[in-house]
């Protein structure tokens, strides 16, 4: 990695920065206990979550290929978890999405090292975001959790108005940065969605890959832990 060409480092925030996976949990635990979910059916927390989890992904999915509006994604995806356990209840999945939209991005858990990681590669190079997450919440995580004071410039996909991987939303990022594809780098945990989109438009990519999850994508750098962009990079 040639590190001395680089000027502006680019990262994806959910489960690169921010630990997506702690902070909704902590949330879902909040939730069952205030709106007394067990009371109403729904037996399983873990139950309810994981079929949470399969209404998103397949979400989200419609989402990310703009066959689904953000409006109705916030909350078909409680709308049809509640349906897994009998419950056909829209104002109350209106009333749980409403619940997890506030309180989510208040939990705040970051990966380990991530604020020091910032502090440290602020000092050399100028940081952005680019985020397929919905604006508002995003801006709160970064405001909650004092990240984003490192950031110069934080890039949403409503923003841009497409999504990663699609090569419109780097170039726009790009474009807002004052960056050019040669001089910059990505840094992020889907190897689809952040790797091969940063690598498209010509920008190298380190892939953060905690888990060591095996990926068909070629993957020239890749981390488990955060700190070590700060060795990599001089």
């Amino acid at each position: 990695m040639k590190t001395l060409k680089y000027k502006h480092i680019f990262f994806d925030l959910d489960h690169t920065l921010w630990d997506f996976n702690a902070s909704a949990a902590h949330t879902f635990e909040m939730m069952y206990e205030h709106f007394q979910l067990v009371k109403l059916g729904v037996h399983s927390l873990d139950d309810f979550v994981n079929f949470y989890h399969i209404h998103n992904d397949a979400a989200w999915a419609l989402y990310r290929e703009g066959k689904m509006e953000k409006e109705i994604l916030r909350n078909i995806r409680f709308e049809l978890a509640l349906k897994d356990f009998g419950i056909e209840d829209a104002g109350l999945a209106e009333k749980l999405a409403d619940f997890y939209l506030y309180h989510a991005p208040r939990n705040v858990f970051l990966f380990p090292e991530a604020i020091e990681t910032l502090a440290c590669l602020s000092k050399k190079y100028q940081l952005h975001i680019i985020t397929n997450g919905f604006q508002e919440v995003q801006y709160i995580k970064l405001e909650t959790s004092g990240m984003d004071v490192y950031f110069k410039e934080i890039i949403t996909s409503e923003e841009a108005g497409v999504k990663k991987p699609d090569p419109g939303i780097f170039h726009y990022a790009l474009k807002r940065a004052g960056a050019i594809a040669s001089e910059s780098l990505m840094v992020g945990d889907d190897a689809e969605v952040d790797i091969a989109g940063a690598l498209a438009v010509g920008m190298d990519a380190v892939f953060f890959n905690p888990g060591q999850i095996s990926s068909h994508f070629q993957v020239y750098d890749q981390i488990t832990n955060l700190s070590e962009l700060c060795k990599l990079l001089g």
